[in-house]
C-alpha cells in the first residue's frame, strides 16, 4: 500500500501529522512531506484515518 499527497490540494492543516507523525510532516511552508510512502498493511487503518480526516481531501491510498 502507498499513501500519496496531492500538493495542489494540500493546505497544511496537519491532521495527518497528528494521526501518524512518523509518516507525515508538515513543513514550515505548510506542505506535507511523506516519509516512506510505501506502508505495511499493518498501517492501513491509520493511513485510512488520515485520508478520511484530511479536510482538503489531499491524501489517497493506492494498493
Amino acid at each position: 500500500m502507498r499513501v500519496e499527497v496531492d500538493l495542489g490540494r494540500c493546505t497544511g492543516h496537519g491532521i495527518c501529522e497528528s494521526i501518524a507523525e512518523e509518516v507525515f510532516e508538515v513543513r514550515d511552508d505548510g506542505i506535507v512531506l511523506i516519509h516512506e510512502p510505501e506502508r505495511p498493511e499493518s498501517d492501513r487503518d491509520r493511513m485510512q484515518q488520515a485520508v478520511t480526516q484530511c479536510p482538503a481531501a489531499a491524501l489517497r491510498l493506492l494498493d
